[in-house]
């Protein structure tokens, strides 16, 4: 018997050994094939091909979208397929993180997505799935960003989980058959709302209220928000809960006589010891001394948000004030020296700008240092203590001479400030833009080129130090691209999509108005790319791109502009006039051209990667020097991006 025990656990051992790589080792071709043979009527899938890359630049699969050669993205709207949708193959997908079946027939429950923990897309809508949906279906997906289940015959209370995943920043629910009152939301990122012609009743949340009609039309049992149907006393009785509001109410205002009675005993010992406190709630302020304006388009120096005319001094700033007890700055690089809060209330500061996300400021410190202090409004980051020290040190730690590390932070709830070194001569934008006929004509092609390679360096940098973010730098454009006396660039304004709220990103950030963040509010280090085209295009044309002109209004759409004269043959007729051109830099300069229409192209599938365009720009060589003296640096630099992405 001991012996048959022995044999058989032996078998068994070789079988699991057998079995073992096949699990746990399928490549991504094997893994797609096999979900294709889950699918009915698969004929509209005739590139997956068993033994060929799904990822191949010239022969990609079709739905299938990649990103630094794997599969990131499965997008099969309208393909006519049904069937059951393998989960097990997708998820041995390391790198996926969207899945669409939009327009299909598939049918029953919704399948087991909820074990693809990393996805932060999720698009189901018009087919035939339909049951109820678990409460706590969507709890392990915390990335969720985008839930697409319109269209279908869901039915039951829509899944409480859906209405607390932080990031999501789209959500439709319309045309099922949900039902009940709909959960209380905290959905702090949400943008986009539909849950219209289901059977939902009740008060609409909090949460969801400054949502438009629209979002909730079709649903007649529906009360409250911004409904002509205010919610009445019966229907509050039915729908909502009192007995919780009541308790709820009174926890609140038993909170609230705690806090009086502790604040009149923290009054009282401050009188004991003669100090009013009357300072210890201000935020820091600065004496604002002036205020600069170059022609309307932007300030010359610091951290400058993009191109609008300069804001008057805000009404109250008569002077500097104290700041507050224990309240301090943290350094993170003390590479210029080290200073304190103090240090910057007792400067003068200049506002430089005033920008969606705050304003900046130039500050003149006794000892001599000049910094830009940059302060993020309490709506645009209202992330913790904690979240927000882990994020600045590690800005902190970067290193590389194109990128401008910060010096120093300040954290409160209500007032987070960026401190950074200030550059005289100001950004790329200015340069360009902003004083034509002097500093735009010092730029002549070698220093436009080297002004290109640096930011290309820069931001190769970023996305292998920050190779963790969806948006490595996220801002990227000419007027965050801060200039040495020597043109030597250097990135500013990076890494903030980890630090601000998904509803302020998009609507503030350069890298949301690349083609696919705004049709499918798709990010990825790609839209980086496209922002570092449309600088190169900005760079030769000396245009100012519309791409980047919140309002839509001015500018000149140079990314169209620079594909029509390539396939027209006319692209001498895009390069600024201000370049002194020979025969050999006209050849450079359509070479980098032809780079920044590939960073450009509108699908990401055939937009080039980082690494890839930043070895196409260092082979771009000055007539003069040779390919060596220019691309040794960076050869390294490009080994580590790949080893990274």
């Amino acid at each position: 018997m001991a012996k048959i025990h022995v044999l058989g656990s032996s078998i068994f051992f070789c079988i699991f050994l057998q079995i073992l790589p096949a699990t746990f080792s399928i490549s991504e071709s094997e893994a797609l094939i096999k979900l294709k043979q889950s699918f009915v009527n698969s004929s509209s899938l005739d590139s997956w091909k068993p033994g060929t890359d799904p990822c191949a630049k010239n022969a990609q699969w079709i739905g299938i979208i990649c990103v630094n050669g794997l599969v990131s993205s499965i997008r099969l709207k309208n393909m006519g397929v049904s069937g059951k949708i393998d989960i097990d193959s997708l998820a041995s997908l390391s790198g996926l993180r969207s899945v669409g079946f939009v327009s299909n027939s598939f049918s029953g429950p919704i399948p087991d997505f909820k074990r693809m923990v990393l996805l932060k897309g999720l698009y189901l809508s018009r087919n035939q799935f339909s049951g109820e949906i678990a409460a706590d279906y969507f709890k392990p997906m915390a990335g969720l960003k985008k839930v697409w289940l319109s269209g279908n015959m869901f039915s039951g209370r829509a899944p409480s989980s859906l209405f607390n995943l932080p990031r999501l920043m789209e959500l439709r629910l319309d045309n099922n058959q949900f039902s009940g009152i709909i959960p209380p939301a905290e959905l702090p990122s949400l943008v986009v709302l539909d849950m219209s012609y289901n059977n939902f009743e009740g008060e609409i949340p909090s949460g969801l209220s400054g949502f438009s009609t629209k979002a909730f039309e079709g649903n007649p049992g529906l009360c409250g928000g911004n409904l002509s149907n205010a919610c009445d006393s019966a229907s509050m009785t039915t729908h909502s809960n009192n007995k919780p509001m009541f308790m709820w109410a009174m926890v609140a205002s038993a909170l609230m006589f705690l806090l009086m009675v502790a604040g009149i005993f923290a009054l009282k010992r401050r009188q004991e010891r003669g100090d009013s406190g009357d300072e210890a709630d201000e935020c820091p302020s600065f004496h604002i001394s002036s205020v600069r304006r170059t022609d309307g388009v932007t300030a010359r120096a610091g951290i400058v948000p993009g191109p609008q005319a300069m804001p008057r001094p805000p009404s109250g700033h008569k002077g500097s004030k104290k700041f507050a007890k224990g309240v301090e700055i943290v350094m993170i690089n003390n590479g210029k020296g080290e200073f304190t809060m103090s240090d910057l209330m007792k400067s003068e500061a200049e506002m430089l700008a005033n920008g969606v996300l705050g304003s900046s400021y130039k500050a003149v410190m006794l000892a001599g240092l000049t910094v830009v202090v940059k302060r993020i409004k309490e709506s645009a980051a209202k992330i913790g203590k904690e979240q927000f020290d882990g994020e600045m040190r590690k800005l902190g730690c970067l290193s590389h001479k194109n990128v401008l590390t910060p010096l120093a932070y300040h954290y409160r709830r209500d007032e987070k400030l960026l401190v950074c070194e200030y550059k005289p001569k100001g950004s790329l934008f200015y340069v360009l833009h902003g004083d034509r006929g002097i500093s735009h004509a010092e730029l002549n092609w070698p220093k436009r080129l080297r002004i290109i390679k640096g930011i290309g360096r820069g931001l190769a940098y970023l996305h292998a130090e920050l190779s963790s973010l969806d948006l490595p730098h996220g801002n990227l454009k000419s007027s965050n691209v801060l200039l040495s006396e020597e043109n030597e660039p250097q990135l500013t304004d990076y890494g903030l999509c980890s630090v601000i709220s998904g509803s302020f990103a998009a609507q503030t950030l350069a890298a949301y108005k690349a083609p696919e963040a705004i049709l499918d509010h798709d990010i990825s280090p790609k839209c980086d790319v496209y922002c570092l085209g449309v600088i190169i295009l900005e760079v030769l044309t000396g245009k100012f791109p519309s791409q980047f002109l919140n309002n839509g209004e001015g500018g000149v759409d140079i990314v169209q502009w620079a594909r029509s004269a390539i396939a027209g043959g006319k692209e001498a007729d895009l390069f600024d006039r201000y370049i002194e051109q020979t025969e050999k830099s006209r050849d450079e300069m359509e070479q980098l051209l032809r780079v920044g229409a590939a960073c450009t192209e509108s699908n990401p599938e055939q937009r080039l990667d980082m690494a890839e365009a930043l070895r196409r720009i260092e082979e771009i060589t000055v007539e003069g020097r040779s390919h060596d003296e220019t691309t040794v640096e960076v050869e390294a630099l490009s080994g580590e991006i790949r080893e990274v992405v």
